[in-house]
């Protein structure tokens, strides 16, 4: 939609008319174009000295805010990157970050390609733990919740590659990953094996998961049994039970895989690991008061 002339400012006015001097350069007087834009002359020749010698004074931070989006793999919003100015030492408003971004064409491009869900439910195979948790995520210790799950992508191959892991609820961190293409025993305890050794000695987590077949079966119980890790589930059906690693799913999908298409297994596992490291080591989130995972954990086992 145009703007009307009369809400044009002064310097709009000006921009517009040396646009069409250009463009047209012996179509139209300036005097017509002073008229038709409604500017007086001396008002126009100063708009132009003025745009002439205009210095941006957030020319260098507008390079900065560049460096930091380009950093986050293109993700962040003006939330994490105004919280990223904070750490450098750059305070300013989170609207005049948000104009700055617009002004330099910053825009963090959500990918929502949809990708089948993984459904491992296979009915009562074995014993189901309680539902410790019951939707209250506000664990803020490291090391004592841990949820885990298990989601699947497609290749461009047309095979399927499956993802398992385990993230701390505190902490966001992802302590332990696998992936197969086969969604089976194998793979959940591999992933079982990386927590195990990551884990300092004394922690005993309340492990929660959904209902699925794998954490079912009697050799998981035990297993999670010998290691003095205190089960817990889903109900049945019921995704928000285990909404924070949804979330990372959700987020490993959108600022990662489903931004090109992955030809192989080999091709993913790659992919996964690089997102991993930045994950865990730079991508700060609000949630965890702009800190990385790996920043969080140590500051809250500091404490």
């Amino acid at each position: 939609m145009t703007t009307p002339i009369e809400k044009l400012t002064n310097r709009e006015k000006t921009k517009a008319i040396d646009s069409i001097r250009v463009d047209y350069p012996n179509k139209y007087s300036v005097g017509a174009l002073l008229n038709y834009f409604e500017i007086k002359r001396p008002t126009y020749y100063d708009e132009r000295h003025r745009i002439k010698n205009f210095v941006d004074k957030y020319d260098t931070i507008k390079t900065t805010i560049k460096c930091i989006f380009i950093d986050s793999h293109e993700t962040y919003g003006y939330r994490r990157i105004h919280a990223m100015l904070l750490q450098k030492g750059i305070h300013l408003a989170k609207a005049t970050v948000l104009r700055l971004m617009n002004e330099i064409g910053i825009d963090n491009t959500i990918y929502r390609n949809h990708t089948s869900t993984y459904k491992s439910y296979k009915g009562s195979i074995g014993n189901k733990a309680p539902n410790i948790l019951n939707q209250e995520f506000n664990e803020h210790e490291p090391y004592k919740v841990v949820h885990t799950d298990i989601t699947q992508i497609r290749l461009s191959n047309q095979k399927w590659g499956y993802i398992s892991a385990m993230t701390d609820e505190a902490s966001k961190e992802v302590l332990a990953l696998s992936i197969s293409d086969h969604p089976d025993k194998k793979l959940i305890f591999n992933t079982l094996e990386q927590l195990e050794n990551v884990l300092p000695e004394h922690a005993k987590p309340i492990i929660h998961s959904d209902q699925g077949w794998h954490y079912q079966i009697a050799d998981y119980q035990k297993k999670l049994k010998d290691l003095n890790f205190v089960q817990s589930m889903s109900r049945k059906g019921n995704c928000h039970d285990n909404a924070p690693i949804e979330s990372f799913f959700n987020l490993l999908k959108r600022e990662c895989l489903n931004r090109i298409k992955i030809s192989d297994l080999s091709e993913l596992k790659q992919l996964v690991d690089d997102y991993l490291n930045w994950f865990n080591s730079d991508r700060i989130s609000m949630k965890t008061k702009g800190l990385s995972p790996i920043e969080y954990r140590k500051q809250a086992l500091a404490i």
